[in-house]
Protein backbone atom coordinates (compact mmCIF):
# COMPACT_ATOMS: atom_id res chain seq x y z
CA UNK A 1 0.00 0.00 0.00
CA UNK A 2 1.36 3.42 -1.17
CA UNK A 3 1.69 6.90 0.87
CA UNK A 4 -1.43 7.98 -0.95
CA UNK A 5 -3.38 5.39 -0.05
CA UNK A 6 -2.48 5.31 3.55
CA UNK A 7 -2.93 8.86 3.65
CA UNK A 8 -7.23 8.02 2.35
CA UNK A 9 -7.24 5.69 4.92
CA UNK A 10 -6.11 7.59 7.92
CA UNK A 11 -8.35 10.21 7.01
CA UNK A 12 -11.08 8.04 6.21
CA UNK A 13 -11.06 7.19 9.87
CA UNK A 14 -10.63 10.31 11.09
CA UNK A 15 -6.95 10.66 11.66
CA UNK A 16 -4.67 13.63 10.79
CA UNK A 17 -2.08 11.85 8.39
CA UNK A 18 0.86 13.15 9.82
CA UNK A 19 4.22 11.50 8.88
CA UNK A 20 4.69 9.34 11.96
CA UNK A 21 1.27 8.15 11.66
CA UNK A 22 2.35 6.66 7.96
CA UNK A 23 4.99 5.26 8.39
CA UNK A 24 3.68 2.87 11.75
CA UNK A 25 0.45 2.57 9.28
CA UNK A 26 2.74 1.71 6.32
CA UNK A 27 4.98 -1.12 8.79
CA UNK A 28 1.76 -2.27 10.48
CA UNK A 29 -0.19 -3.09 7.09
CA UNK A 30 3.22 -4.51 5.32
CA UNK A 31 4.03 -7.00 8.37
CA UNK A 32 2.90 -10.37 7.88
CA UNK A 33 2.85 -10.99 11.71
CA UNK A 34 0.82 -8.85 14.43
CA UNK A 35 4.05 -6.69 15.84
CA UNK A 36 5.13 -5.39 19.49
CA UNK A 37 5.52 -2.02 20.08
CA UNK A 38 9.52 -2.66 20.73
CA UNK A 39 9.78 -4.66 17.03
CA UNK A 40 7.86 -0.61 15.57
CA UNK A 41 10.27 1.02 17.74
CA UNK A 42 13.11 -1.07 16.23
CA UNK A 43 11.94 -0.17 12.61
CA UNK A 44 11.35 3.52 13.34
CA UNK A 45 14.45 4.22 14.93
CA UNK A 46 13.60 7.88 14.14
CA UNK A 47 10.69 8.47 16.16
CA UNK A 48 10.59 8.42 19.84
CA UNK A 49 8.46 5.28 21.37
CA UNK A 50 5.93 8.02 23.22
CA UNK A 51 5.13 9.12 19.64
CA UNK A 52 4.75 5.64 18.55
CA UNK A 53 2.99 4.63 21.65
CA UNK A 54 0.61 7.34 21.26
CA UNK A 55 0.08 6.76 17.75
CA UNK A 56 -1.10 3.34 18.38
CA UNK A 57 -3.23 4.00 20.66
CA UNK A 58 -5.04 6.40 18.19
CA UNK A 59 -5.43 3.84 16.01
CA UNK A 60 -7.05 1.42 18.65
CA UNK A 61 -9.40 3.95 19.27
CA UNK A 62 -10.17 4.45 15.90
CA UNK A 63 -10.47 0.61 15.07
CA UNK A 64 -7.50 1.12 12.26
CA UNK A 65 -5.23 -1.83 14.53
CA UNK A 66 -6.32 -4.17 16.99
CA UNK A 67 -4.61 -5.09 19.77
CA UNK A 68 -3.71 -8.70 20.42
CA UNK A 69 -2.77 -10.30 23.37
CA UNK A 70 -0.63 -13.23 23.12
CA UNK A 71 0.66 -14.40 26.33
CA UNK A 72 3.83 -12.94 25.75
CA UNK A 73 3.70 -9.86 28.31
CA UNK A 74 3.30 -7.42 25.14
CA UNK A 75 0.24 -6.34 23.44
CA UNK A 76 1.10 -7.13 19.01
CA UNK A 77 -0.75 -4.79 17.16
CA UNK A 78 -2.37 -5.97 13.88
CA UNK A 79 -3.27 -3.47 10.75
CA UNK A 80 -7.74 -4.14 10.16
CA UNK A 81 -7.35 -4.55 6.37
CA UNK A 82 -11.34 -4.28 6.46
CA UNK A 83 -12.77 -1.30 6.97
CA UNK A 84 -16.22 0.69 7.77
CA UNK A 85 -18.84 -1.45 9.70
CA UNK A 86 -17.57 -4.77 8.34
CA UNK A 87 -14.50 -4.98 10.84
CA UNK A 88 -15.65 -8.61 12.35
CA UNK A 89 -14.61 -9.52 8.33
CA UNK A 90 -11.11 -9.00 9.70
CA UNK A 91 -10.95 -11.06 11.99
CA UNK A 92 -8.83 -14.15 12.18
CA UNK A 93 -7.34 -17.08 14.63
CA UNK A 94 -3.53 -16.16 15.97
CA UNK A 95 -1.09 -18.63 16.39
CA UNK A 96 1.61 -18.08 19.30
CA UNK A 97 4.67 -20.70 19.45
CA UNK A 98 5.52 -20.94 23.06
CA UNK A 99 9.03 -21.83 21.84
CA UNK A 100 10.23 -18.94 19.56
CA UNK A 101 7.62 -16.66 20.83
CA UNK A 102 6.85 -15.49 17.50
CA UNK A 103 2.97 -15.12 16.45
CA UNK A 104 1.26 -16.24 13.45
CA UNK A 105 -1.90 -15.08 11.91
CA UNK A 106 -3.96 -17.89 10.63
CA UNK A 107 -6.30 -16.06 8.42
CA UNK A 108 -7.50 -18.52 6.70
CA UNK A 109 -9.28 -20.48 9.31
CA UNK A 110 -12.47 -18.57 10.34
CA UNK A 111 -13.41 -18.05 13.82
CA UNK A 112 -16.12 -20.04 15.08
CA UNK A 113 -19.50 -17.96 15.46
CA UNK A 114 -20.18 -17.45 18.86
CA UNK A 115 -23.79 -17.21 20.28
CA UNK A 116 -23.93 -14.51 23.26
CA UNK A 117 -27.07 -14.27 25.59
CA UNK A 118 -29.56 -11.55 24.60
CA UNK A 119 -28.67 -7.89 26.10
CA UNK A 120 -24.73 -8.62 25.27
CA UNK A 121 -23.11 -7.35 21.75
CA UNK A 122 -19.67 -7.94 20.69
CA UNK A 123 -17.14 -5.42 19.97
CA UNK A 124 -13.80 -7.90 18.80
CA UNK A 125 -12.67 -11.28 19.99
CA UNK A 126 -9.24 -12.63 20.40
CA UNK A 127 -8.61 -15.90 19.55
CA UNK A 128 -5.94 -17.21 20.60
CA UNK A 129 -4.02 -20.70 20.08
CA UNK A 130 -0.84 -22.08 21.88
CA UNK A 131 1.84 -24.54 21.42
CA UNK A 132 4.75 -24.92 19.02
CA UNK A 133 4.91 -23.64 15.63
CA UNK A 134 5.58 -26.14 12.51
CA UNK A 135 9.58 -24.50 11.96
CA UNK A 136 10.28 -25.36 15.92
CA UNK A 137 8.43 -28.75 15.71
CA UNK A 138 10.69 -29.10 12.74
CA UNK A 139 13.99 -28.32 13.99
CA UNK A 140 13.69 -30.91 16.67
CA UNK A 141 13.59 -33.21 14.53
Amino acid sequence: MDKEQITRILEENGIRPTAVRILVARILVNAESPLSLAELETSLDTAPKSTIFRTLNLFLQHRLVQGIEDGSNSLKYEFCHTQGNNKFDDMHIHFYCEECQHTYCLKNIQIPTIELPDGYSMNSINYMVKGICNKCNSDKQ
